[in-house]
């Protein structure tokens, strides 16, 4: 695509006027960095960044109903989860391949009035559109694709919060983790403020009004700069949730890759509850022959990128998903499924990395964890 076909976020002009490499992301118009990736990395792990992420999907659900048709999609029970809370979760095809990894919001506007969201990745946005209307059918239950009319921003790190509390009227840092509210941001009404993100560090992610995001994204920068907030994008995004273990579809998650192997257990809810690809699931939690998600430090400084082939004994055992070099680490790091034999934390393998090969170790879990 050119760069006239691709959407642009409500932060577009921002991007550009202040330095964002813009790449097509998804069909979308995105800052890859504005510095360097290790910049902005350094900066959430240390101080803030903030992160455009209005390209993903946005979908509202309403009605007595919503809670137990969103239920009957999602492999985690959500309709028993209270007002105000979140649920990472997934929805998956009837043969258990994982169609998306998505969060479920449970919420009240300013009048009371209790509602649904979800959001989905910006790659799958149209598909499980498409696949939610299906499922509907006929039911009397509201479904809106949002994703056009708002703006959604993560700020995130160790001093995100402090930052963003007296801008907000709800201050994010008395919410649990996984749990929101809707409330004013910058004198904004109606936004959606939850403390979750993608990164591995604390913070909040905030959804408002296509309009109103330029105006939140500029005074919550600014605030930032007295503690050396910066704008982060895509290239920092990757190398922070990979350092997090935070699986991404396309790579660690997919249509062919179930949420047992993928080593997503936690949300997965079985009992007394069915959805969609159930059935499949329960197969696979017998199954050990699968292939299973590791993590791997690599010898060296050369980074394994998605595709390098995982070997042992001159056998290949499992393929990388995703790889770079560490900022936090100072090594490189990689996600792959090998054979379930060689998955135990310490196992030594060989990466065919473009030809060459290279020294590793299966390790725990995720790399880095914020103390």
């Amino acid at each position: 695509m050119t760069t006239e076909q691709l959407a642009q976020t409500p932060l577009h002009q921002w991007h550009v006027a202040n330095g964002g490499r813009m790449v097509d992301f998804a069909g979308w118009s995105m800052p890859v960095q504005y510095t360097s990736i290790v910049d902005e990395h350094n900066a959430t792990r240390t101080a803030i960044g903030m992160f455009d992420v209005s390209h993903m999907g946005r979908f509202v659900f309403t009605g007595p109903d919503a809670g137990a048709f969103i239920d009957s999609l999602t492999t985690r029970r959500v309709n028993n989860v209270g007002v105000g809370k979140i649920r990472y979760s997934l929805v998956c095809r009837e043969d258990g391949g994982i169609l998306d990894d998505i969060l479920v919001y449970h919420l009240a506007d300013s009048e009371g009035k209790e509602f649904y969201g979800m959001v989905v990745n910006a790659s799958n946005r149209e598909k499980i559109a498409d696949w939610i209307n299906q499922q509907l059918g006929d039911q009397d239950i509201g479904f809106v694709d949002k994703t056009l009319e708002s703006g959604m921003i993560a700020v995130q790190g160790p001093k995100a919060l402090e930052i963003v509390g007296p801008l907000c009227g709800t201050d994010p840092s008395t919410l649990k983790y996984y749990t929101g509210a809707i409330t004013t941001v910058c004198g904004f009404d109606g936004c959606c403020v939850s403390r979750t993100g993608y990164t591995g560090e604390d913070g909040c992610e905030i959804i408002c009004d296509a309009d109103s995001a330029a105006k939140i994204w500029d005074e919550i920068f600014r605030a930032g700069q007295s503690v050396g907030a910066k704008a982060a994008g895509l290239g920092a995004r990757d190398t922070l949730r990979l350092e997090a273990a935070m699986p991404l579809y396309g790579h660690e998650l997919g249509e062919e890759i179930n949420p047992v192997q993928a080593g997503l257990n936690f949300a997965i809810n079985l009992k007394d509850r069915e959805f969609i690809g159930r059935q499949a699931i329960v197969g696979f939690k017998a199954d050990e022959s699968q292939q299973v998600r590791v993590g791997l430090k690599l010898d060296g400084r050369r980074a394994a990128r998605e595709g390098c082939k995982i070997q042992s004994g001159g056998n290949v055992i499992g393929e990388i998903t995703s790889g770079t070099s560490s900022p936090t680490l100072q090594c490189p790091i990689s996600m792959g499924y090998v054979e379930p034999g060689f998955s135990a934390p310490g196992t030594q393998v060989q990466i065919d990395n473009r030809g060459k090969l290279a020294d590793a170790t299966i390790v725990e879990l995720p790399f880095y964890q914020r103390s």
